[in-house]
């Protein structure tokens, strides 16, 4: 009788034991992100291109200084030619810390600096 009960006490543990889970995520209800890049790229063989991606960032930040040739400026950015042909030059500029520094009273965004490096290493699409 003793060997009955007592086989029962023990598959009875391992049953409520084997149910429960001892897991942080379940008791919480929260499920660990399965991408912690705070900055996924949803398509990342897109290519970065001057119409869908770079166009924006130097009509916000640099045609005010920058647009026509009539602003005073020894380089305008109107055009994705004239973008394409600096772009070397954009990209020293605007990771320079001091003097020569773009935009000069401030500075882009980490992701803008990178989608412009991006641009430049996909070849300057359109």
């Amino acid at each position: 009788m003793k060997t009955k009960n007592l086989l029962f006490i023990l598959c009875f543990s391992i049953l409520i034991f084997a149910c429960s889970s001892s897991s942080s995520d379940d008791l919480t209800g929260q499920n660990p992100d399965p991408n912690p890049n705070p900055d996924p790229d949803p398509n990342p063989t897109a290519k970065i291109t001057y119409k869908d991606d770079i166009k924006a960032i130097i009509d916000g930040n640099c045609l005010s200084c920058h647009g026509s040739p009539t602003n005073g400026p020894s380089n305008s950015l109107h055009t994705y030619n004239l973008v394409k042909n600096d772009v070397d030059k954009i990209i020293d500029r605007i990771n320079r810390t001091g003097a020569g520094k773009m935009p000069p009273n401030g500075t882009l965004s980490n992701s803008a600096k990178a989608l412009i490096q991006q641009w430049k290493d996909d070849g300057l699409l359109e």
